[in-house]
């Protein structure tokens, strides 16, 4: 089923600035996810009107903050932000971690489609995930609260890597609700940043920590 074009929002201008010469692979990625979020179940029929902004640019303000290592995207769905960030940043690997398998199909035939190949995905819950080697960095967006996020994620993170977790207007209130969680996972440099000032109406907030 293929979603009306006035249903579609109009790729904003901090598109291109954003991503630069990985923009083509990106449009497609949005024009994909356009055409058959809504029938696989991936992204609500109200999504379309906000996919660029609400969606795509928020995952994609990331990927300054990624390595050039193994980046796990916990609860991948859609691929916001897995396949974005695979798309903007090709010197990172992104392991696309998600347990719903008609999802799951969704990712690797994107990754194909996209002709992505530093995509890796794993059919599982995040605690029953079997990654190896460890992650240098984890991700997660609109998953669960940082007191539930924090202990499913940590595990997969090597010593010294990096919890990179999309969150909300409300991120303050989550950490301080994650206090005895982050000092229980011994998380050290904690932080919240906001992301994309002067580029989008809507800036992306990020909690960052390092395991220790």
């Amino acid at each position: 089923m293929t979603a009306p074009l006035t249903d579609i929002e109009v790729e904003p201008a901090a598109a291109a600035e954003l991503f630069g010469d990985r923009i083509g692979i990106v449009r497609r990625f949005t024009a994909d996810l356009a055409q058959y979020g809504e029938e696989l179940g991936l992204i609500g029929p109200l999504e379309l009107p906000r996919l660029w902004t609400r969606h795509v640019i928020n995952s994609g303000l990331l990927a300054p903050l990624l390595v050039a290592g193994r980046v796990g995207d916990i609860g991948s769905g859609a691929g916001l932000p897995g396949l974005v960030l695979a798309a903007a940043r090709p010197d990172a690997t992104l392991i696309l971690i998600e347990p719903m398998e008609r999802r799951t199909d969704w990712l690797r035939a994107e990754a194909d489609r996209l002709g992505l190949t530093n995509v890796e995905v794993v059919r599982a819950r995040a605690e029953e995930a079997e990654i190896s080697p460890w992650l240098d960095q984890a991700t997660a967006r609109a998953v669960s609260a940082l007191s539930k996020l924090i202990p499913l994620t940590v595990p997969l993170v090597k010593t010294g890597g990096q919890l990179l977790f999309l969150k909300g207007a409300r991120v303050a209130d989550e950490v301080t609700a994650a206090r005895k969680v982050i000092s229980r996972h011994h998380l050290v440099d904690v932080e919240v940043l906001e992301l994309g000032t002067g580029l989008v109406d809507e800036t992306t907030r990020v909690f960052r920590a390092t395991v220790d």
